[in-house]
């Protein structure tokens, strides 16, 4: 496998295995989590915020820098596609520090039995935003895996 294979077939590995981690969590676990009672929901909102917390910050930032890589390197690819997932990823993780990392830092330290009045718009704006993210991810990872259609063997 030469180097530029090598580097499509990470770019590829990590974004797609965050995209993935970051979509499942929109589409599939925080639907759950809406049905739950207020103490239980910020219970669990913040366990995931410290286990997310610990991996995505990295995982989101070697994407970025992984899809740059790929897109500056991969001249087969055509440029619509390598433009089009570095704007994607670059706008999930502009998204991500602008709203939705502000909002964990403030839903982390609520006390689940004492919870503030606007608890739930909060929660539905950080969702709103997460489902933001979560496409730009997904479409950047997509572009990428088409992009080196062909160059990964």
């Amino acid at each position: 496998m030469s180097g530029a294979q090598l580097l499509a077939f990470t770019a590829v590995a990590v974004t797609g295995f965050t995209a993935c981690a970051e979509f499942g969590s929109y589409a599939f676990v925080h639907p759950v989590l809406r049905r739950l009672e207020v103490r239980a929901h910020i219970t669990v909102e913040q366990g995931l915020i410290r286990t997310f917390g610990r991996v995505m910050p990295v995982l989101m930032t070697v994407s970025l820098l992984l899809v740059i890589a790929w897109a500056t390197t991969a001249g087969a690819a055509p440029t619509a596609l390598r433009a089009g997932a570095v704007g994607a990823w670059a706008f999930g993780l502009a998204t991500t520090v602008a709203v939705n990392v502000g909002i964990n830092s403030r839903t982390a330290g609520w006390d689940p039995a004492a919870s503030p009045d606007h608890w739930r718009a909060v929660r539905r704006r950080w969702e709103a935003y997460q489902g933001i993210r979560s496409w730009a991810f997904l479409i950047s990872s997509l572009l990428l895996t088409a992009g080196t259609t062909g160059q990964v063997r």
